[in-house]
């Protein structure tokens, strides 16, 4: 965990001795908190860019609070915390505590460069950008279409996902102010998206905790019977694991090894993972605890791993050097499970200080915040070695037609928990695959045209059945020819690995790509002509290139080929097209249909209400209604009708400054409007009211506004407060209303409150 919110030591900020960092309600505490993170690990840091970026966000979300009821400037400053804490540079902190101010308040894009520049601007548009997905676990071409361009956003600077992980992290660790089905929701993409992610790029510290906090809301029951086990032996599994510490401590100093020695028990969802799938109780885990060894140098880790095995006894097959062969990842260390003097097994982690920085920090622990003699080297040049993972999912993108099957070769490709084995090329390249992968799993991780091609595999040498488990350390040779035929759909029963059973697929959607074609235009034909369409008028490139980014084709033929082999619904494609063929199709106002329709309408006067239905016109047909924004007419005020091109009619009050500066010309395409008089008994429907309030500045003015609201049921949806250097203040409201006879209502309880001297409709 990146901060322990349970922890209550104290620590002094300013002369003041305050809880941990994670209980400060007050932005200023956690903005100096900020500052001292950053000065920790760069001590020289002109942090004034950092300073500018909190004063503007703190303006900018002035008056806004979060579920929590505290100020929503806290939010951001704790995403800027975490990434300090993962010690990353100063544009990407600034650009976490500005994240949301473009999607949230009236700051742009184009003022956000202009103050901290094009590296900021494009971090905050990317986050801006990821924050607008929508996510469903149960809508495949959603999920498959948000990850696409999540993974866009990786390649166009990987800082942006970094970003958006501490920003998820902040409001995981606050998700008890949600609903129990938001608390789901969240947890489950957490889960499905942002915790594989976190796993991919290296970064444990965010990685684990979003594990157990998506745990801790998704299966309540589950995780408190979980602590609850945990804790039952707490003191015993405490000493049990100091007793391992110190024991390893010495044999590490009489060896003269330089080392650092420190246990854990591991964190609840790793343990629960393990339970579940080795269908095992706690007490039967074999790593619960975990013992870590920090040294200087990689000769150091092997010669700490002898002492070790001469000290323990190693259970057999539970060795693993992931220094020698890196996880993708980047991580690396050196695994070995061992059994205590009581028989307790436990496992030792051996690594460097380097490598334990990759481990906890990944990726962003080759982002730090430093400057060599040559200024800021590009860091994406330098890593981009170490995200081939990343390029090869690009890849795929190009590669894929269909949205399903890219998903499901992204979640095989993000699984967490399958350990992997490793072979070798006849060149001796290392090559990870899932455990119980085969030669044609092999076959198709060197490149899919030796998969197509494979006819047979030697394995150590020896000719092998294609079904064989490859084991680690195997040297893999596949045999090819140019006579083969291509896979076999058997092959689909025994591969292991997403990446091979797609390539498979898409081999037999290709062999068999033109029938499927024919047959998805024969059904779209059939369709149209069931339902009464006519396909010539829907088959506009404009309109084919709206469906095919809908469902995430490249082309129109794939399109007709996942019709063909059932991928996709007639029903889905032609409805969509007959969408946006309405949409075009529209009658559409000009200036001679406009005062057309004003001469037929001020025959009679336009009778406005609204329903629960909408906006209910008597006296001119076929146009679109809407309220005007600029005054907000409610029930009981004298209205007027304003025919515009293009939009349709808007309502404004006859008192609105709009209406009454209109031009001789323009006053041509007013109407006459009224009220329509409700049926008894039937709603009137609800209004969007604003007032402007002046008073005189005091302590509780806002909180005897919102008692008046509170009593009378009143649903407050903005308010803003000025205060002149003379101690007046301005308080801007809206709040909905059912009518004029209860905003007069509202506007006298307001008026009862002491300090209060006028208070007028806003208009215009």
């Amino acid at each position: 965990m990146l901060i322990e919110p349970t922890h209550k030591k104290l620590e002094i900020v300013d002369g003041h001795a305050v809880k941990d960092v994670e209980d400060y309600q007050n932005p200023e505490l956690l903005y100096k908190s900020l500052i001292e993170r950053v000065r920790k690990y760069h001590p020289s840091a002109d942090v004034s860019m950092i300073e500018k970026a909190y004063h503007i966000a703190r303006d900018a979300h002035k008056g806004q609070t979060r579920k929590s009821g505290e100020e929503y400037i806290i939010h951001p400053l704790w995403v800027g915390i975490i990434l300090a804490q993962l010690e990353m540079d100063k544009e990407t902190i600034v650009a976490g505590i500005l994240h949301d101010v473009v999607e949230d308040t009236v700051m742009t894009d184009e003022e956000i460069r202009q103050e901290f520049g094009d590296e900021v601007a494009l971090l905050v548009d990317g986050v801006t950008k990821l924050g607008q997905l929508s996510y469903s676990a149960d809508k495949l071409e959603v999920q498959a279409e948000n990850l696409r361009k999540m993974f866009l956003a990786m390649a166009k600077d990987i800082r942006v996902i970094i970003i958006k992980l501490a920003d998820r992290l902040h409001n995981m660790r606050t998700l008890q102010y949600m609903r129990p089905e938001k608390q789901l929701e969240k947890a489950k993409e957490t889960m499905d998206i942002y915790a594989p992610i976190a796993q991919r790029l290296g970064i444990s510290k965010i990685k684990t905790e979003l594990d157990d906090l998506a745990l801790k809301y998704s299966q309540p029951e589950v995780f408190n019977d979980l602590v609850k086990q945990i804790n039952a032996r707490k003191t015993e599994r405490e000493e049990f694991v100091q007793q391992i510490v110190d024991e390893v401590s010495t044999h590490m100093k009489n060896a003269n090894i330089d080392a650092e020695v420190n246990g854990r028990v591991k964190h609840f969802f790793s343990i629960y993972k393990k339970m579940v799938n080795q269908d095992k109780t706690v007490d039967q885990i074999y790593d619960l605890f975990a013992v870590r060894i920090i040294v200087d140098s990689v000769k150091d880790c092997y010669a700490a791993l002898g002492v070790i095995h001469e000290m323990y006894t190693p259970v057999p097959g539970r060795f693993k050097d992931y220094i020698a062969m890196p996880k993708a990842n980047m991580y690396q260390s050196l695994h070995t499970t061992l059994m205590s003097s009581i028989g307790q097994p436990f496992e030792i982690q051996i690594r460097t200080k380097e490598m334990h920085k990759t481990a906890e920090y990944g990726i962003a622990a080759h982002w730090k915040y430093k400057e060599s003699e040559d200024g800021k080297k590009s860091v994406e040049a330098k890593e981009e070695e170490k995200l081939s993972w990343l390029r090869q999912i690009l890849e795929w993108q190009r590669d894929m037609s269909d949205n399903r099957e890219f998903l499901n070769l992204l979640k095989g490709d993000l699984d967490l928990f399958a350990e992997d084995v490793y072979c070798f090329t006849p060149n001796g390249d290392v090559k990870n695959l899932p455990n119980g992968s085969t030669p044609v799993d092999f076959a198709y991780a060197i490149h899919t045209a030796v998969g197509n091609k494979m006819v047979g595999a030697r394995v150590n040498g020896k000719l092998v059945n294609i079904d064989y488990k490859i084991q680690n350390g195997d040297r893999i040779e596949i045999l090819t020819s140019q006579n083969s035929k291509g896979p076999s759909r058997d092959w689909l029963s025994i591969v292991k690995s997403t990446q091979a059973k797609n390539k498979i697929n898409q081999w037999f959607k290709k062999e068999f790509k033109e029938e499927n074609i024919v047959r998805g235009k024969e059904m779209l034909a059939a369709y149209c002509k069931a339902k009464g369409f006519v396909l010539s008028d829907l088959m506009k490139p404009k309109y084919m290139q709206i469906v095919q980014e809908k469902y995430g084709f490249k082309d129109w033929d794939s399109i007709l080929a996942a019709l063909g082999h059932g991928g996709l619904k007639e029903g889905q494609i032609v409805n969509r097209l007959a969408e946006e063929y309405s949409k075009d199709h529209r009658k559409e106002l000009t200036d001679e249909s406009v005062l057309e329709k004003v001469a037929e309408a001020a025959k009679n006067k336009v009778h406005i209400t609204r329903s629960k239905s909408g906006i209910v016109v008597k006296g001119i047909d076929d146009m679109a209604v809407r309220f005007s924004r600029c005054c907000n007419p409610v029930p009981g005020d004298e209205i007027v009708g304003f025919i515009t091109r293009g939009r349709g009619m808007s309502i404004h009050r006859t008192d609105c400054v709009n209406i009454i500066h209109l031009s001789e010309t323009e006053r041509a395409r007013l109407i006459p409007a009224e009220w329509e008089k409700p049926e008894e008994g039937t709603d009137t429907g609800s209004y969007l009211a604003e007032i402007k309030m002046y008073a005189n500045d005091r302590q509780g003015l806002l909180m005897d506004m919102s008692k008046v609201f509170t009593e009378m049921n009143i649903d407050v949806k903005s308010m803003n407060v000025r205060t002149s250097k003379q101690g007046t203040a301005t308080i801007e409201a809206g709040f909905i209303v059912r009518g004029r006879e209860e905003l007069g209502k509202v506007i006298g309880k307001l008026r009862q409150i002491v300090g209060v001297l006028d208070i007028e409709r806003a208009v215009g």
